[in-house]
């Protein structure tokens, strides 16, 4: 009799221990958090790479010859210096605006404010450079087509 209570005893105790193990691993592959992948996305095709696969799909698709094809790069030319220009343009008055608002926010400052604000300015200034900086660090060049 004592043997069969021993026996049952540690059936039960490993029926037991087993669960105790089997719901444990359960618990931990559930709870696991999703693996991040570690690979980005490609950087996007240069634009000169663009402009040559695109003189060269329409030189096949449409069997352009020497002096279409010579047409066609003149006109990318065209663009992307009209790109530039507007950009630049854009760019100016956008900065112009920038520097008219905080003009009419000076004026409306007492004299005492003045070099309170200038020291905010040029420390506002400074960050924001250093960031600028940063940013065409991590993109390694400045954004928007090249100019050619």
């Amino acid at each position: 009799m004592p043997k069969s209570k021993l026996s049952a005893f540690l059936s039960l105790l490993l029926v037991f221990v087993s669960g105790s193990v089997v719901g444990a691993l359960a618990y931990r592959l559930y709870m696991v958090k999703t693996v991040y992948t570690t690979t980005t996305t490609p950087p996007p095709p240069r634009p000169e790479e663009v402009r040559k696969r695109i003189v060269a799909d329409l030189k096949v698709a449409v069997h352009l010859d020497d002096q279409q094809i010579a047409a066609l790069k003149q006109m990318m030319d065209e663009t992307n210096d009209a790109w530039h220009k507007m950009r630049d343009e854009m760019n100016a008055k956008g900065h112009k605006l920038h520097d008219e608002q905080w003009q009419k926010f000076r004026d409306t400052l007492r004299p005492d404010q003045m070099a309170l604000y200038d020291q905010w300015r040029s420390a506002r200034d400074a960050e924001m450079a250093r960031r600028r900086e940063q940013q065409q660090q991590q993109r390694k060049g400045p954004g928007g087509p090249p100019r050619q």
